[in-house]
């Protein structure tokens, strides 16, 4: 894959990355619409009755329903081929419900690794590590 196809990748991912950190469920939306393939291969919890770039979607909207000033802060890119992976520290307020949690106000920092493959331009395939235990361990669910 040439380097210009790698940068292309990056900056995609980056232009997600951006409208995700809008907070606007539309421009999300767009976004998705966009940068991802619509039959692209997600593999993490998603909701039930959806798959590829709709699954996306419905992701993000209980994510801003339950943190609606949530941020996706990019750590560090590694890109090879046609491969893009992004450490990221997300944070956010409890302000809606979450994990069938009510919400509690307080306010969340996470860690998740996600690695999205690229073909033509758009992500393809989505393999995602959250740490969840730390979100539900913020929020009072589990014991620290």
């Amino acid at each position: 894959m040439s380097a210009a196809r790698e940068t292309n990748n990056t900056a995609t991912l980056n232009g997600f990355h951006s409208a995700v950190n809008s907070g606007d469920l539309g421009i999300i939306s767009k976004a998705i619409d966009e940068f991802v393939a619509p039959d692209m291969d997600f593999h993490a919890p998603v909701p039930m009755g959806a798959t590829g770039a709709e699954a996306l979607k419905r992701v993000w909207e209980g994510l801003l329903r339950a943190f609606p000033d949530i941020h996706v802060a990019v750590e560090e890119t590694i890109t090879e081929g046609d491969k893009v992976v992004s450490r990221n520290t997300v944070t956010g307020t409890h302000r809606g419900e979450y994990q069938g949690l009510s919400p509690t106000g307080k306010n969340v920092t996470y860690q998740e690794i996600f690695i999205f493959r690229f073909v033509d331009g758009r992500i393809a395939e989505i393999r995602g590590i959250v740490d969840v235990l730390a979100q539900l361990r913020q929020l009072g669910a589990l014991p620290s």
